[in-house]
């Protein structure tokens, strides 16, 4: 079971790599209104959700435990990323907060993923 948790939170990993990258790969493009929601934050974001319920389900059937306050939060924050994200995927550019509030908040996540040990 540990092989497939490992496997779960690398391809969870990946999720966060493609949502994060998409929004700092467009960082220069905030400034002059020109960012833009990429397929691949899109499609990271729902990596993220589906990897993070598995790992919810397997370790909890391998009796591991699970803060549940923090992946209630951690779903809630991601809930909101993907709002924004899915409402702005096909406009021609993004304003600049919306844009600031994904990736603000998928690094939120990140924190509260790594520093929430208990």
């Amino acid at each position: 079971m540990d092989v497939l948790i490992h496997l779960f939170v690398g391809l969870h990993i990946i999720g966060i790599a493609a949502l994060l990258g998409g929004f700092l790969f467009q960082l220069k493009a905030i400034g002059p209104g020109e960012a833009r929601v990429s397929p691949g934050m899109w499609h990271g974001a729902l990596t993220m959700l589906l990897t993070g319920m598995i790992l919810v389900g397997l370790n909890q059937a391998d009796d591991n435990p699970v803060n549940n306050l923090k992946i209630g939060i951690k779903t809630a924050v991601l809930v909101v990323v993907m709002a924004l994200v899915y409402l702005q995927r096909d406009e021609e550019r993004v304003p600049a907060p919306l844009f600031t509030a994904i990736g603000a908040l998928t690094t939120v996540n990140i924190f509260v993923a790594v520093l929430w040990t208990s």
